[in-house]
């Protein structure tokens, strides 16, 4: 099967917008800062980490997530291995990807050394302190592929009013089977079909304040 690579126009200079989804890949504010709020500190991180601690994810994109975790899992002196697994259906050229990873000078020295990865065509990614994998295609079709549970979700897609196959109650439900006994998943959106989706699936979902612009944002937890 070929992969469909993402189309890209390129808003402000470095802010990559899908044309297939009309969405921006990160916030126009600051990319950054709403990854740190939504995704690390809406799963209670760096409190919960430990070694071998799994974060799934929906919707790779530029990889900002992936490269804030791992910067939060170093700076926060943690010691072991993240385990980090992402799913894409259209992935980003490589080149772009590192494009727009330069947006976030923070994140250079991490984002120099994955270069490399990105450049060969890397899925599956082995650093002392980091497993990372990425799954390519229909989250719906590969999602149960994932042989270990996770104890974090980030719930990333583009914006359930362009992207509803990442947040149909099926995938979601998938997601909750797929998570650890008291494990969280954290989103930027805070749509009731989403939260009735989570809800439905055994997930205790609370709506908090979103980031910047955004009213409010969804975390939820799964009982143990």
């Amino acid at each position: 099967m070929e992969l469909q690579t993402e189309p890209l126009d390129w808003r402000d200079g470095d802010v990559p917008v899908s044309r297939r989804f009309d969405d921006p890949y990160f916030s126009l504010d600051n990319g950054l800062a709403e990854t740190r709020y939504v995704f690390l500190t809406g799963n209670d991180l760096p409190a919960r980490f430990r070694d071998g601690f799994h974060i799934a994810e929906l919707g790779f994109g530029t990889g900002l997530n992936l490269l804030a975790t791992l910067d939060l899992w170093r700076s926060s002196g943690q010691t072991g291995k993240l385990h980090f697994t992402s799913f894409e259906a259209f992935p980003m050229q490589a080149d772009d990807m590192i494009r727009a990873q330069q947006a976030f000078p923070d994140l250079a020295p991490i984002a120099k050394e994955l270069a490399p990865f990105w450049a060969e065509g890397a899925r599956h990614i082995a650093l002392s302190d980091l497993n990372f994998t990425l799954v390519d295609g229909d989250a719906r079709e590969t999602l149960n592929s994932m042989p270990t549970l996770a104890d974090a979700w980030f719930l990333d897609g583009f914006s359930p009013a362009k992207n509803p196959e990442l947040w149909e109650s099926g995938l979601l439900a998938k997601v909750a089977e797929k998570t650890a006994p008291n494990g969280t998943a954290a989103t930027y959106t805070a749509a009731g079909h989403v939260r009735r989706a989570l809800d439905a699936a055994g997930l205790i979902t609370t709506r908090v304040p979103g980031f910047g612009r955004k009213r409010h944002m969804t975390i939820a937890r799964k009982a143990s």
